[in-house]
């Protein structure tokens, strides 16, 4: 088996566990939830659980409490689904990816929008006509 098949599948079954309850929640804080990945440690003693969340930034810090709040019960509901001798602690953390993912395509649209911009004045900027710039060359 490889190195890592365990931590792996254990990270797999606890973020299908968690995209589930999460849902089931009663506390008003929690948003719009999304479990994007769960990475356990090699001895499975922790559980770091990525998330996004709608909502503006008072929105979020009121689902990051909300999260860590639920932390207890969440354990509970994956020790009586995953047979483990000892189960993870969970850590909640945002994920970042999609935000940093956003920010990068706008800067390469600004970028795009930068080449094209530029094209077009140094094709005004010659002073010939279109038809004329095309046979120099």
């Amino acid at each position: 088996m490889p190195e890592g098949g365990r931590p792996n599948r254990v990270s797999e079954e606890i973020r299908e566990i968690l995209a589930e309850e999460i849902l089931k929640l009663k506390d008003p804080r929690v948003g719009f939830v999304t479990v994007t990945g769960v990475t356990v440690t090699p001895d499975l003693r922790l559980a770091r659980v990525f998330y996004t969340t709608m909502g503006d930034e008072r929105a979020r810090r009121a689902t990051a409490a909300a999260l860590a709040s639920a932390r207890g019960h969440l354990r509970q509901v994956i020790g009586r689904q995953v047979r483990m001798k000892v189960l993870p602690d969970l850590r909640f953390e945002p994920d970042e990816v999609p935000a940093e993912a956003d920010r990068i395509e706008e800067l390469l649209r600004g970028l795009q929008r930068g080449s094209v911009d530029s094209r077009s004045e140094s094709e005004h900027s010659s002073g010939d006509p279109p038809e004329e710039r095309e046979g120099k060359g």
